[in-house]
């Protein structure tokens, strides 16, 4: 059982846990569908532009309430949080430094859809599971 010092931490491991098993689950059944999305992303600036503000916006927000580095989920939690917003910000200002590394994903597809389920269910696992208190 995983321990950590706030409840906040729990409920946010579940839902990046349970973001990255839909993800990875979509990813497994349509792998063609990473390859689409950064077509799309490579044919519309407008649609890369709002993903990069929407991914900021997330990632700051879950920084806000939650930048905690006390035990090992709360610091994953932290800096899944701020790897998003950063994220969002190379979105916005450099694209094409992500899209390039999206690119090099693409060919395996089904693998980082497998690498997402594993550690969405161990995410989720952890924060459905997990404890809220002192650290022993």
């Amino acid at each position: 059982m995983v321990h950590t010092l706030t409840v906040l931490t729990l409920r946010l491991a579940e839902a990046i846990g349970l973001y990255w098993l839909a993800a990875g689950i979509g990813l497994l059944i349509m792998p063609q569908k990473l390859r689409a999305i950064v077509d799309d992303f490579d044919r519309s600036p407008g649609l890369v532009y709002a993903v990069g503000v929407a991914a900021f916006a997330i990632g700051t927000a879950i920084l806000i309430p939650h930048h905690v580095l006390a035990d090992p989920l709360s610091v994953i939690v932290t800096v899944l949080a701020a790897l998003l917003a950063i994220e969002g910000l190379v979105l916005i200002a450099a694209p094409q430094i992500l899209l390039g590394f999206a690119r090099s994903f693409v060919t395996s597809a089904r693998l980082w859809a497998l690498v997402a389920i594993v550690l969405g269910l161990l995410l989720f696992l952890a924060g459905l599971t997990g404890r809220a208190d002192a650290l022993p």
